[in-house]
């Protein structure tokens, strides 16, 4: 609970609890801000951690936007020194985030690696479905999260192919799951993220 404080009162930062690049660069950077998408990102990682551990990730949790833009623009800002500390300057940043994606473009507009951020978020796409579906429509799910970051490791070779395309059935067994029951899969609905430490 103290980590807690502590982060919510810095309102941004790395979870190290998560996160496996505490003794390297890391190959990509996942960032979330927000319930809905922070728990994506999670089971995202979860599947990463599975099928494709040998991926350097750092997770950044946004919990004040405005920690995104430059200091000299708002009080609350970061420093151009340490949001690049956060992010990085050359390595892809998948961000799930709770609302439009041009929200978090715009205020990382002038940042570096501007260019390598992409932000999944509400798209406007939704009808009366399942909770998990929505997030599917919006393509801000795990499955498409883990699918965006093989697509920006293309190094994964292989494994990363066969990911994708379980990732790809996993999307179909979900819609044939929630049509044919009208509820989320129980492994989406009872997921939990797992204590066990990212570093083995």
């Amino acid at each position: 609970m103290d980590e807690a404080v502590d982060h919510c009162t810095r309102g941004i930062g790395i979870w190290n609890f998560t996160s496996n690049d505490q003794n390297i660069e890391p190959d990509v950077v996942m960032a979330c801000s927000g319930d809905v998408p922070t728990l994506e990102t999670l089971a995202a990682l979860s599947i990463l951690r599975e099928h494709l551990p040998e991926i350097k990730i750092r997770v950044v949790n946004v919990v004040d936007l405005f920690k995104l833009q430059k200091s000299t623009e708002y009080s609350h800002g970061l420093t151009d020194k340490d949001y690049d500390a956060l992010f990085t300057t050359n390595k892809p940043v998948v961000f799930a985030f709770h609302g439009y994606p041009w929200l978090v473009h715009r205020l990382t507009y002038n940042r570096a690696n501007n260019t390598g951020m992409h932000v999944r978020g509400y798209k406007e796409e939704g009808i009366i479905t399942t909770s998990f579906d929505m997030t599917v429509l919006n393509e801000m799910d795990r499955f498409h999260l883990v699918m965006d970051i093989i697509d920006r490791l293309p190094s994964n070779g292989s494994k990363g192919v066969y990911l994708k395309q379980q990732m790809m059935d996993k999307l179909i067994e979900h819609k044939h799951y929630i049509y044919t029951n009208g509820k989320d899969m129980p492994e989406i609905s009872q997921w939990k993220w797992s204590e066990k430490p990212y570093i083995e």
